[in-house]
């Protein structure tokens, strides 16, 4: 073939529907199993990637932290102060990140931001432009009733950083369709988790995936010590809108 043709189908933007490798930047997920059946081997780099769930707390977290441990630790770029590690933007989750939970399991938490907003509209926004103006890193978001229009606006917003993004939906979206390069759905079985793939740019595997969980123990969602003395698991949000994890030390329960 001749360069401009070669370097046509080595353009990640192409893609063969019974091709199951492509020429597109990936980020390692960290489970042997995901990454073989995944089209690059990894999670797409400059692209939304679905996890779609039924169950809040199945794993689907854990599922993506040996990814963002190994990432808020990788350079990034020269910056002015010397040389700078990716940030890991956490955009409203619905509970409270815990920040030993996060450092056990190898993320760096001077790179881990919290952002919080008032409504959905602006939770939409403060998403595009983080994934507009931040090079590289990760995102990772829980919108609400989003559309495949808006969808769309964070895919492209998504490309031009190289970033590997991470929506968490509801089971519901999974009939919906959707413009993200990867769809995933999570179940969790038995203690472990399934993951059976949706969508994705390329041969698409019909097996499900099992991940197992023997090294997930460690929680990551605070304690919260109710008036009767019981302790409860905390679900409520932070008063405070952008919050660096770093600002709590390692030895407290919460932020």
């Amino acid at each position: 073939m001749t360069p401009d043709i070669t370097a046509l189908v080595r353009h990640p933007l192409l893609w063969r529907g019974k091709q199951a490798a492509h020429h597109v930047a990936t980020l390692a997920s960290g489970h042997a199993a995901l990454d073989r059946a995944l089209p690059g081997h990894g999670w797409p780099l400059g692209a939304i990637t679905e996890l779609i769930h039924d169950t809040p707390g199945c794993g689907e977290l854990s599922l993506v932290l040996p990814a963002l441990a190994r990432l808020s630790q990788t350079k990034s770029g020269q910056t002015r102060s010397g040389q700078a590690k990716h940030r890991i933007i956490m955009l409203d989750p619905p509970w409270i990140p815990y920040p030993p939970a996060l450092h056990e399991h190898g993320l760096a938490l001077d790179r881990v931001l919290l952002i919080r907003t008032q409504n959905r509209s602006e939770s939409l926004w403060a998403c595009e432009q983080v994934l507009r103006g931040m090079p590289g890193g990760a995102v990772l978001a829980w919108p609400k009733n989003i559309s495949f229009s808006e969808l769309r606006r964070l895919q492209l917003a998504a490309e031009k950083g190289q970033k590997v993004v991470f929506l968490f939906r509801h089971a519901n979206a999974a009939n919906s369709s959707s413009p993200a390069a990867l769809r995933l759905q999570l179940t969790a079985d038995d203690g472990d988790l399934q993951v059976r793939v949706l969508k994705c740019r390329g041969q698409r595997t019909t097996a499900v995936i099992r991940i197992r969980r023997q090294n997930w123990d460690q929680p990551l969602i605070p304690p919260r010590v109710s008036s009767s003395g019981s302790s409860k698991r905390s679900s409520s949000s932070s008063e405070s809108p952008v919050v660096s994890l770093a600002t709590s030390r390692i030895g407290r329960p919460s932020l």
